[in-house]
């Protein structure tokens, strides 16, 4: 079920399409034509509304929906005739496009506020996959990368808990093992386990990059997962939201397309950092055609377990370094 806050940012969007006279009236009227929101959701509105809870969330998400109401990319100042909430439906596949609003069945919204990830994906979908196609492999992605060193750290932190019933071998954890793991390596890491920690972080992401440019070694390979870092589709989409400054973002994400059209991409690169959890650098250097001067996209990706310390599947989230509006493939909307 989404927040208070989700369902904030993306139902008063698709109020603010409808030219209102202020947000007030456009929370009190509860229009129908907004779909797949009931009387519940409204609830939750009147109530965080009246006691001022995310009221920059309301605000700007008015905001941002009535610039697109005006926008010439947008509706050009044409009432909308149905705007489709997705709500907490789950897709009933894998979904390429994070809209979350549908405009007269054409315009695809994603509403993004206070975030600079692009993913959240499973290192095998990531490094192995160039995020193409979802991985059926789930397995503990530090053994598949670096076993040797992840081995060794591991049998030094066993010492360390001092639990018998945990197995020599790290690939023989279960999930009763990690929970012990989880509870007794809660908070930073001691002191005299953090250098060695960093070693193997540096080991994993060095083998995970490497892993990432030979899945992309032929021609165009690295262009194509440039786009689906991107999330760059067939169909364009709008973003509309709020940077981590609290700026407004506005912009429409092209395609593939459009992309080839204007930009040519003259290196992507990926390569380990030393941090204190795995880090895998990426940048992209790409040329503009039309402003004949060269634009970098770069970004980095932390691997780190899901749920704690060796607790979860490791998970790869992607972020973005360089600011939206700045981004090759992204056109800033005005309006």
């Amino acid at each position: 079920m989404p927040t208070v806050r989700t369902e904030i940012s993306e139902i008063v969007t698709g109020l603010g399409l409808f030219g209102f006279r202020d947000l007030e009236r456009a929370i009190a009227a509860r229009p129908r034509y907004i779909t797949n929101v009931d009387d519940e959701v409204y609830d939750r509105l009147d109530e965080a509304y009246a006691a001022g809870h995310h009221r920059e969330v309301f605000e700007m998400a008015y905001t941002n929906g009535a610039a697109f109401s005006r926008a010439g990319d947008g509706l050009r100042g044409r009432p909308p005739w149905v705007v489709e909430w997705k709500g907490p439906h789950r897709p009933p596949a894998y979904e390429q496009i994070p809209a979350d609003l549908r405009v007269d069945h054409v315009y695809l919204i994603s509403c993004k506020y206070g975030s600079n990830i692009l993913h959240n994906a499973s290192p095998w979908h990531l490094f192995s996959g160039a995020l193409a196609e979802r991985s059926k492999n789930y397995g503990d992605w530090f053994v598949e990368v670096a076993p040797r060193s992840y081995q060794a750290f591991y049998s030094e932190v066993r010492g360390r808990v001092g639990d018998p019933d945990l197995p020599a071998e790290v690939d023989r954890l279960d999930q009763h093992h990690r929970g012990v793991l989880q509870e007794a390596l809660r908070g930073r890491w001691p002191a005299e386990l953090r250098p060695d920690w960093k070693l193997v972080a540096y080991d994993i992401a060095c083998a995970s990059a490497d892993r990432l440019l030979q899945a992309t070694s032929a021609k165009g390979q690295r262009e194509e997962l440039l786009w689906r870092l991107l999330r760059l589709q067939a169909a364009p989409y709008f973003v509309l939201g709020a940077d981590m400054r609290g700026e407004p973002l506005r912009y429409r994400v092209t395609t593939p397309w459009d992309f080839r059209a204007r930009y040519i991409v003259k290196s992507f690169d990926f390569w380990g950092e030393p941090a204190g959890q795995p880090t895998v650098r990426w940048r992209a250097d790409v040329i503009d055609r039309r402003l004949n001067a060269t634009r970098i996209v770069d970004g980095h990706v932390e691997i780190r377990w899901s749920h704690g310390k060796f607790a979860g599947a490791p998970e790869a989230k992607v972020y973005l370094d360089t600011p939206h509006h700045e981004v090759a493939g992204y056109e800033v909307m005005f309006g």
